[in-house]
C-alpha cells in the first residue's frame, strides 16, 4: 500500500485511501514516462512552488 502525505502550506491535508492512490498512480505515472527514472521506486519526493 501507497503511504501518501500532502501538505499545502505546512499544513497536513487528510486524504482517504481512494485520493491517495489517485495522487500516487498519477505521479507514478508521470515517471513511467521520464527516462533515467529507476523502475524500482520506494521513496518519492514532490515538491511544487508558486
Amino acid at each position: 500500500m501507497e503511504n501518501v502525505k500532502l501538505e499545502v502550506n505546512d499544513k497536513e491535508i487528510p486524504l482517504n485511501e481512494i485520493m491517495g492512490n489517485v495522487i500516487s498512480n498519477i505521479v507514478d505515472g508521470f515517471l513511467d514516462a521520464l527516462k533515467d527514472i529507476p523502475e524500482v521506486r520506494k521513496k518519492i519526493n514532490l515538491e511544487i512552488t508558486f
